[in-house]
């Protein structure tokens, strides 16, 4: 098996590549000393999943979403090192309540962007029957984090937690039947970057669970991500009505939001 420092390319003189942090996949992700890029790193079997991601940044990069471009790519039979130009702007998950509140409309507008890219043009499908399955697989497995449910639900089994979205997943099924758009699939704060200065969302990363799929994904995560940053109920209430007047959705479809958060979280693992 390859090393990290063997899948790492070489720089200028000068430039050197610094850990950045650890994805949910447990890639290794590096930044490059100038900032201009960086490099995510998967060895063994996660490789593949990389090469996912690498294929859906490069399909998005064309479009005015302000997603990243892969400037290299490298695999081997030990693993695989993805190198993008870096999106300029901080994680809105980094920014205090009332300054994300005044980023949250053109974090709105971005994701609506998104949404708007003609679904028939997208060779990515991320259909709720593969996201039910790849749950019932983690459930199965064991592998629920309890971290990522919500505190009601974190002495809840994760087998019983699957039955009552099982039960309602004919419904939701049909729905997503009726609108599927292309999804970014970790709508989560620490993927929208906005410039601190004018508070405008420049751009999304990390989008390895990009396509089509229900838009409720997106805006079940993206709520539901953000509810611990608020100062209050009140924020929340100013969030949720403005990401939907932002997209144009004049009845919000509070069971279908709560379906997708309750799902997401029994994906990872």
């Amino acid at each position: 098996m390859g090393t990290i420092e063997q899948l790492l390319p070489r720089l200028p003189a000068g430039t050197t590549w610094t850990p950045a942090s650890e994805g949910e996949s447990g890639d290794a992700v590096f930044r490059r000393s100038d900032g201009a890029a960086f490099a995510k790193v998967s060895l063994g079997t996660g490789a593949a999943q990389l090469d996912e991601e690498r294929r859906r940044t490069e399909w998005l990069a064309p479009y005015n979403v302000g997603s990243a471009r892969v400037l290299d790519w490298r695999a081997t039979p030990g693993g695989a090192c993805l190198v993008t130009a870096a999106v300029p702007g901080v994680p809105a998950s980094d920014l205090p309540a009332a300054d994300l509140l005044r980023a949250w409309p053109s974090m709105a507008r971005r994701l609506r962007t998104l949404h708007e890219i003609p679904a028939g043009e997208c060779p990515f499908a991320r259909p709720l029957s593969a996201i039910f399955d790849r749950a019932a697989d983690v459930v199965a497995r064991g592998a629920v984090n309890p971290e990522f449910l919500d505190p009601d639900q974190q002495d809840v089994p994760p087998p019983l937690l699957l039955a009552r979205l099982q039960a309602d997943l004919p419904h939701r099924l049909a729905q997503e039947a009726q609108d599927r758009v292309v999804c970014h699939g970790d709508a989560c704060l620490p993927n929208f970057l906005v410039d601190p200065q004018t508070l405008q969302c420049t751009g999304l990363i990390d989008v390895g669970r990009l396509g089509t799929a229900d838009r409720y994904v997106d805006l079940s995560l993206l709520l539901g991500n953000a509810r611990e940053s608020w100062r209050d109920a009140a924020d929340a209430r100013t969030a949720h009505a403005l990401l939907f007047a932002q997209l144009g959705i004049d009845a919000p479809d509070d069971g279908r939001l709560d379906f997708y958060l309750r799902l997401d979280p029994l994906t990872w693992g």
